[in-house]
């Protein structure tokens, strides 16, 4: 899942500071650029297992441009970071699931051009998160 991050750019005191507009609260900060922007990836990562243990909502994602509306952001650089929020879902289990074959061939055909999904698993998986995500909206 991507997340849009808002940097306020560094000099040589002062760090580079990062806020997640989605979400209150989830801030980082790095030397360089590139060090925010993986700090800020890490404290994505520690703010989904704190979600998924209180049992709360994975938080929706605006769009980078929605938020440079926003003059609170006027002068920051946008970035987007991607955490994969599966393995905070809980352990795997494994499930009996019959699709038409023509489905099934239309799935693998996507998962093997998309090494975002990694497996038909992967897909339902995200296809299912997507679906409770609308729903939930």
């Amino acid at each position: 899942m991507k997340f849009p991050i808002a940097i306020e750019i560094g000099n040589e005191t002062q760090a580079y500071g990062v806020e997640f507009p989605d979400i209150p609260g989830c801030l980082s900060a790095g030397d360089t650029l590139d060090e925010a922007i993986e700090n800020a990836h890490e404290a994505l990562k520690g703010y989904m297992e704190f979600l998924f243990e209180e049992g709360d909502p994975v938080p929706d994602a605006g769009s980078i441009e929605e938020h440079r509306k926003n003059p609170e952001y006027a002068d920051r650089v946008w970035a987007l970071v991607d955490v994969d929020i599966t393995p905070y879902l809980g352990k795997s289990q494994k499930i009996n699931v019959t699709l038409p074959e023509r489905l099934i061939k239309r799935i693998d055909e996507i998962v093997s051009s998309n090494p975002r999904y990694g497996s038909r698993s992967g897909f339902l998986a995200q296809a299912a998160l997507d679906e409770l995500k609308t729903l939930h909206a």
